[in-house]
């Protein structure tokens, strides 16, 4: 299974539109455009299909689980 099936799958699974994932990867200081997600979503014979690298999906799922989770608490400072 492809990076882009995963990315695909949870995308349906988790019922979310381009703008939520572009939201989800700025949570982890990730910047992309619809177009470059729009690629990476294309069936994999389409001239416009691009791989999805394992920076963006390691990016997507560290957003995810801020985005589901809440972000980490900051460690208590020993006095």
């Amino acid at each position: 299974m492809s990076n882009n099936d995963i990315m695909k799958k949870l995308r349906v699974a988790l019922q979310l539109r381009d703008d939520d994932i572009i939201e989800i990867l700025k949570l982890v200081n990730f910047n992309t455009t619809k177009a470059e997600l729009g690629a990476i979503f294309r069936a994999d014979d389409h001239p416009n299909f691009k791989p999805c690298g394992d920076q963006i999906l390691r990016n997507f799922l560290n957003g995810l689980v801020i985005h589901l989770r809440g972000a980490k608490p900051e460690p208590a400072k020993k006095v």
